[in-house]
């Protein structure tokens, strides 16, 4: 499943940043619950979506037909006329529903514009192959099928660096609104260096709440760090806080997503769909929305994960745009200052791109 373009129908030493922060618009437009109509599947050459190719077989419930396919295993959901209604990857949580078109775009720091029928839910369990014969699954997407209540793309938006309202619980804590990337560093002169910004700010720095991990362990914010969040915090801060998905508080092996990118890219949870080669990958039609994407970034360091972030599809050139908290917008961004947010090509970041995870 990928986005569907604006006017397409589908079937550095660690680099500097420029910065004017801008305006995140997200429209909805009316319709648009067909994903690549007819998709045609790599792999042996039967039937299949554009996911990665790989042999499938149908199987019909109602209205809907269920399609095993295969690099990575998953079940497909399709309507009654062969659109793709839902994608559920083997070992995964992260499920992409079709749903009304919407459109995001950040004006001020790029011109770009992803314009996506992508509903990026989390299932209740990791995805196994005939799970839609359960009961919890036939409740579950019946709900989830059209549901046009904040997905994982509506809630990331919710922190924009560019400008977003506040969220506040009952107990008055700021849950969403404009995130930051981290404290100004006062060791950097230069705003286009990437270190202008520190790093080490967590979801709990931003929320400016203690937090217990199931572990026991228990970590403090700072408050120097309140509002700030990194690129993995970020993450954690979107999929652990608000969609519900474990976390805890190491860099190695555990239940959950762990803190550093290198870590989540080695240790998360789900399975990954590009492994880290050492290389840019140029096969991307494996990836979906909501992946987390991983970058090398450092210059001495070149294949080592130093930043992660959210695939968001397709954007209005055709070309793959990424979501993440960077310095140079001082926070979360789908932007181009200092290195375009894009997977393909030769720009900074995609020289940089290494792997990817469906959690």
């Amino acid at each position: 499943m990928h986005s569907e373009p604006v006017g397409r129908r589908n079937r550095p030493n660690r680099r500097a940043v420029l910065g004017t922060i801008a305006g995140v618009a997200v429209a909805g437009v009316a319709g648009g619950y067909a994903w690549n109509r007819h998709e045609h599947g790599g792999g042996s050459g039967s039937g299949g979506d554009d996911l990665g190719g790989g042999a499938g077989t149908g199987s019909g419930s109602g209205a809907h037909t269920f399609e095993r396919l295969s690099e990575p295993g998953r079940t497909v959901v399709r309507g009654s006329d062969g659109d793709t209604l839902a994608t559920f990857t083997d070992g995964a949580r992260t499920a992409v529903l079709a749903g009304p078109t919407r459109s995001f775009s950040e004006p001020r720091t790029t011109t770009a514009t992803v314009t996506t029928n992508a509903w990026v839910r989390v299932l209740p369990h990791a995805w196994q192959a005939g799970m839609e014969k359960s009961a919890w699954f036939k409740s579950w997407f019946g709900k989830a099928l059209g549901d046009t209540k904040p997905d994982v793309f509506a809630v990331a938006f919710q922190y924009s660096s560019a400008g977003a309202p506040d969220k506040r619980d009952g107990s008055g804590v700021r849950y969403a609104g404009t995130a930051h990337f981290g404290p100004r560093n006062q060791e950097v002169d230069n705003p286009l260096d990437f270190a202008y910004h520190d790093e080490q700010s967590d979801f709990y720095d931003y929320l400016g709440t203690p937090w217990t991990f199931s572990d026991g362990t228990r970590a403090q914010p700072e408050q120097a760090r309140y509002g700030d969040v990194d690129c993995s915090g970020f993450q954690r801060l979107v999929w652990g806080y608000r969609m519900g998905l474990p976390l805890h508080n190491t860099n190695t092996k555990g239940a959950g997503m762990p803190r550093r990118a290198f870590a989540i890219a080695d240790y998360g949870p789900g399975r990954l769909v590009i492994p880290h080669t050492n290389q840019q990958p140029t096969e991307l039609g494996v990836l979906q929305p909501g992946d987390l994407v991983f970058f090398a970034i450092i210059k001495d360091r070149p294949n080592f994960i130093d930043h992660c972030g959210m695939y968001l599809g397709l954007d209005d050139q055709g070309r793959h745009r990424f979501y993440s908290s960077r310095s140079a917008a001082n926070g979360p961004t789908m932007g181009d200052m200092s290195g375009r947010s894009l997977l393909d090509g030769t720009d900074f970041y995609a020289r940089g791109f290494r792997a990817a995870r469906r959690l």
